[in-house]
């Protein structure tokens, strides 16, 4: 029988008005990839927090076993000197620092006063070539990709001698291919090291695909522990353990009503901001109808959201060209305010760092975008904010003790909520839906599905980007594909495949354009 690494037991964990973990009870074993799945909320992070340090020792009640000694962490380098590293979900490293001093940032080489550069750059070197990152030491970091800065993070963790690896979401903005590539490396370190790893995801395929166990967290309780070989690891299985239910079909069904075209992009050309030279957005035609979900699909880098970007108020990039039409109108949007003005709005991918303001009460944020319509000659009327995101937070089912609460407290999937509301608020013809639903559970992608039924069904027009192939085929009327800053397929949602959309993609190379 395998060593037990890890015990928690009946861990509690509170918060103001919140109980976040109720008698929580975990068990994980050397060398195994154990799998944490549950909704939004469900206390999946916190209790990796708990596990790490974050929340220190006499913050919560119960006890942690690691290699079969009781523990009490007051911080997060208690947990790290025993070989428990966590990567959260925001990567911590830092763009303008190479590779190799990112590595080693809080962990440098050499004496008190002297860093050993050389050592430093050996060590590195070595921990990237474990993970199969060939990249140079001295790369800075914003130079290289996502995936790569996955990668890092785990060389990182590695460096710290890691005996158990936690990672929160670790694919959640990765494409398939990197995806699996990462995967592979877990299942990799677990067989030539012996590396334990604590995985926390939505993406139930690569959960399945990668874990011997899987633990369900529900409500801040342990509901179920699933073992590959013995249970049943299908995601409807998994599903049904999350939310308490089956949940028979993925995306609510939506008769179209499909009108007019609402806007139209024609030779669309949007450069870099920084590098002149490179063009981003070559050429792009497309156009989206009153009532219709429209998807743009496409491998990250491909240029999506800089075209969204470049559409909502010239938000990205320099020298744009091309025209736009809103309603049969030609206009020119140079700023967001202009683009709010004529009925266009665009939820970022990035609702942590771009879309909302943390530290700001739910209220506030459900208002930013229509300050006007909460407002007296230029002052805030404080009950109408009120009232108005009160509407919004059971219109949404946003799960929240109070609109007073700060956003930063909420789970993603109702930060998503919070995202949303404070666009509708704005009141948009046209909605720009980039990765709306990046990082929440099953349960909360099927509401905002139903929201995004819920707006065509008033005749508004969404346009949906998103990396996730079954999300665009199960919610989308029309579906663009977009490679290398062109469009290079177009197809009807009736008619669209995976393969369809990946052969789009493979045989373009940046040669083919539909207009």
């Amino acid at each position: 029988m395998a060593k037990i690494l890890l015990e928690m037991k009946n861990i509690t964990k509170e918060f103001p008005g919140v109980k976040a973990l109720d008698n929580v009870n975990l068990q994980v074993e050397e060398g195994e990839i154990h799998a944490l799945v549950g909704e939004n909320g469900a206390g999946k992070s916190t209790l990796m927090n708990v596990l790490s340090g974050i929340y220190p020792f006499g913050s919560y009640s119960g006890d942690i076993i690691y290699d079969s000694k009781e523990c009490k962490f007051n911080e997060i380098k208690d947990s790290e000197a025993l070989g428990i590293v966590i990567i959260h979900q925001e990567l911590a490293l830092i763009p303008y620092m190479t590779i190799a001093e990112n590595m080693f940032l809080g962990n440098e080489r050499g004496s008190r006063f002297k860093i050993n550069w050389n050592e430093t750059g050996t060590l590195a070197r070595q921990y990237l070539d474990t993970v199969g990152l060939k990249e140079s030491t001295q790369t800075l970091i914003k130079d290289i990709g996502v995936g790569k800065q996955q990668l890092v993070e785990i060389a990182k963790a590695l460096s710290k001698h890691a005996r158990l690896l936690i990672l929160d979401e670790p694919t959640s903005s990765l494409n398939e291919t990197d995806s699996k590539a990462l995967l592979d490396l877990l299942l990799k370190l677990k067989k030539e090291q012996n590396l334990t790893s604590i995985i926390i995801s939505h993406k139930l395929n690569e959960v399945s695909y990668v874990a011997d166990k899987i633990t369900v967290i529900r409500d801040g309780s342990t509901i179920e522990t699933l073992t590959k070989g013995v249970d049943d690891f299908s995601e409807s299985r998994i599903i049904k353990g999350m939310v308490g239910r089956e949940l028979s079909d993925r995306f609510p069904k939506r008769k179209p009503h499909i009108g007019e075209v609402m806007m139209e992009v024609k030779n669309w050309n949007v450069y870099h901001p920084l590098y002149s030279e490179r063009k981003i957005v070559d050429n792009v035609n497309f156009y989206v109808k009153k009532g219709e979900v429209l998807g743009i699909s496409g491998l990250m880098g491909a240029g999506r959201t800089e075209l969204a970007m470049s559409i909502f108020g010239k938000s990205y990039g320099e020298n744009i060209s091309g025209q736009l039409f809103i309603n049969g109108k030609e206009v020119h949007l140079n700023s967001v305010q202009e683009a709010i003005k004529h009925k266009l709005a665009y939820v970022t991918e990035d609702r942590k760092g771009n879309g909302l303001i943390l530290s700001n009460p739910i209220k506030i944020n459900t208002t930013l975008a229509n300050l006007d319509a909460v407002s007296t000659r230029t002052v805030i009327d404080k009950d109408k904010e009120y009232k108005v995101a009160v509407d919004y937070k059971e219109k949404l089912k946003t799960k929240c003790p109070t609109v007073e609460q700060n956003v930063g407290n909420l789970s993603g999937g109702n930060q998503q909520k919070v995202l949303l509301a404070k666009w509708m608020f704005a009141d948009p013809d046209i909605l720009i839906l980039d990765e709306p639903t990046r990082g929440i559970d099953v349960g909360a992608k099927y509401e905002i599905y139903c929201i995004i039924n819920q707006l065509v069904a008033e005749g508004k027009s969404v346009i949906m980007i998103s990396s996730e192939l079954p999300e665009i085929l199960g919610m989308c009327d029309r579906i663009y594909v977009m490679n290398e800053g062109k469009m290079v397929g177009e197809l009807d949602g009736k008619d669209a495949t995976q393969e369809k959309i990946m052969t789009y993609i493979l045989q373009s190379s940046g040669k083919r354009e539909v207009s």
